[in-house]
């Protein structure tokens, strides 16, 4: 029994698509071998590490954030039990604001967003001359902005002019 398995064996007992294991290749999340021939193998530990990276997309981390956490594992290696608990422990706090952010969300989503369209006439969060906009682009009161910092934002503007 070898120690490599296919592209497709990767694939079937990941759940992931080839294609999707290729793009992790092509980040460099995971490292493959070339046949011969061309084609590529993967060390069986590589389903693990595809593992953990299915489990860190489905709470949300992106590839960015996947990557900074497997280049903390020496030599690119398969992660362990202990780099799992201690790896998710330092993803507590980013995924407790995630859930801050969609609670927010939630409460907020049958009033104003702060978009700048100015037509909602009856909106609580008014978005008067779409002073919003001087927090960026987008639903402004969405990302986490409030009409009284947006408003002392534009307070503060004026008192700079």
């Amino acid at each position: 029994m070898s120690g490599k398995i296919t592209v497709g064996e990767l694939a079937k007992r990941s759940g992931v698509a080839a294609s999707a294991i290729r793009f992790y290749e092509a980040q460099g999340l995971i490292r493959g071998t070339r046949t011969e021939g061309g084609h590529r193998q993967y060390a069986r530990e590589t389903l693990r590490r595809v593992g953990f990276i299915r489990a860190a997309q489905a709470v949300g981390l992106n590839l960015s954030e996947i990557r900074s956490a497997l280049d903390t594992l020496p030599g690119q290696r398969t992660p362990t039990k202990q780099d799992w608990e201690r790896l998710s422990r330092a993803w507590h706090p980013v995924l407790q604001e995630r859930i801050d952010r969609l609670i927010a969300l939630r409460d907020q989503l049958v009033s104003c967003v702060g978009c700048g369209c100015l037509s909602l006439k009856s909106c609580s969060l008014y978005n008067p001359g779409d002073v919003a906009r001087r927090r960026g682009s987008g639903p402004r009161y969405l990302l986490g902005n409030t009409p009284r910092i947006v408003l002392a934002g534009d307070s503060s503007d004026k008192q700079k002019k």
